[in-house]
């Protein structure tokens, strides 16, 4: 049986998380996102589809 491709997601973080909850900061390290404009590639899961929503001011997303 041949596996399903799993898509994947360009996440880009675009502002500053200064002055946001330390959750929020927390996050985005979860995720790999440490600069302005730096951009990572994730699968795109429900887990995390769930930390783009909680971020989802900081970040743009585009499927890669």
């Amino acid at each position: 049986m041949a596996k399903k491709k799993q898509a994947k997601l360009k996440i880009t973080l675009v502002r500053s998380p200064i002055g946001y909850s330390k959750r929020q900061k927390a996050t985005l390290k979860a995720m790999g996102l440490r600069r302005i404009n730096q951009a990572v590639i994730q699968d795109d899961t429900n887990v995390m589809r769930g930390m783009i929503d909680k971020v989802s001011h900081l970040v743009t997303v585009d499927e890669a």
